[in-house]
This record gives C-alpha cells, structure tokens and sequence, in this order.
C-alpha cells in the first residue's frame, strides 16, 4: 500500500527533499515527474506541493484541456497516473463553485493555473441529524501557481472561483484516484454519496458531459 506522509522521514529515498526539485519546464514534464514520484510506495506532500509549484503555468501547456460549461465547473482529466492518481484541470465560469465536500480517503493538491480560487475549510460534523449548521475554519485566496493540500484528516472543504467578472482554471491531483465521495448540507452537516464525473478525458468530450441531465452533479 502507498504512504503518502507529510514528515520528511525516510530520507534515503528519492523525492522527499524539495531542495533538489528541478523545475519542470512545461506540463509534459510536470506528469513525468509526478509519475516518478508516485511509482515509490511512500510519497512526501511537502514534495508533491513545491512540485507543483514549481511548475509556472503556461495556457499553450493545458489549454486542450480546459473546457468549459456555463452552467457548472467542469473535471477534465488529463492522466490516470498509472492507477496511483488522476491528475485533472477543473474550469471554473464566474462565480462557480463545488459543495462543501470530503476526499473519500484520498490525498487533493490543487494548483491555480489561471485566475484565483478561493478556498473555505469546514469541520466535520458530529454525525447526529440535529448538528445544524456546519463550522466553517476560515477562508485562503490562492493565486496563480500556488498550491493548496487537503486530506480527511484536515477537514472537508468548498473551493469557488471568487471573480464575477474571470474565469479560473486549476489543476488537481488525487491520489488514490475515487469515483464518489461525501457531499454535504452546510445547513445541517447530512451528508450524501455522489458520484464523481469527467468532463472530458484526455481533451475529448466524455458521453457524460454529452449528456449533463444523466450525470451527478460534480465534486472535486
């Protein structure tokens, strides 16, 4: 089983030391990398984050991949990983944003590529039907190229885009890959399964997104 750890233990093995991160000079690179380091069973956050920041986003590297819909924010996959994670762009319109939601056990770096997005932290809720409304930890703007990290054990988030007037574009990687997750009422902390969808896949249309009345609303 892959460890995905956030202490800089293990300094015997390879891609733990940010340090020693070469810049990758476009996207392609960025992946080889990422596949690099996810062959390993044990993988450094503090790692994959400055990796990713790392990476200055270039739209000529990823702009295949950035399709939109103006009626929801859209997850377009870009590579499986190799069953170790997915790494996708989501396209944010104006004022679009995803349900207070969980990771299904799953480790999400999130990298602005274009525009901001707005992140808000939220405590779990106690389990009783009667909790009432969510706490919220607070709220973090990221900008262009930095980098956000969030597991189950920090907490379930919403990410938006801020802007009523630009669109935002971010890049996720999700290790383990999942196919639903936990959405919530920020009301009263219910809780819900939901399905996980694609856009596109690898810069094509999905049948899915052919065909937006048949799929669960998505969230990354």
């Amino acid at each position: 089983m892959m460890e995905i750890s956030d202490t800089g233990g293990m300094e015997k093995m390879m891609y733990t030391d940010p340090k020693t991160i070469v810049p990758p000079k476009n996207l392609d690179e960025l992946i080889e990398e990422l596949h690099k380091v996810f062959d390993s069973d044990h993988v450094n956050v503090e790692y994959v984050t400055e990796l990713m920041a790392s990476y200055k986003s270039n739209p000529k590297d990823w702009k295949k991949f950035a399709i939109f819909d103006l009626h929801r924010y859209t997850r377009n996959l870009v590579d499986a990983g190799n069953g170790k994670f997915n790494l996708m762009v989501l396209c944010w319109n104006t004022s679009q944003g995803s349900a207070i939601h969980d990771h299904a056990n799953a480790h999400c770096f999130m990298k602005v590529l274009d525009g901001h997005s707005q992140e808000e932290l939220f405590e779990w809720p106690p389990g009783s039907e009667d909790d009432g409304e969510m706490k919220s930890k607070g709220k973090k703007l990221y900008e262009r190229d930095q980098v956000a990290y969030i597991s189950d054990t920090i907490g379930l988030h919403r990410v938006e885009n801020p802007s009523h007037s630009d669109t935002s574009v971010t890049l996720h990687l999700y290790s383990p890959p999942f196919s639903e997750c936990q959405s919530f009422d920020e009301r009263t902390g219910n809780a819900r399964k939901v399905q996980v969808t694609f856009w596109s896949q690898f810069g094509k249309r999905t049948p899915c997104a052919k065909l937006p009345s048949s799929c669960v609303p998505e969230n990354n």
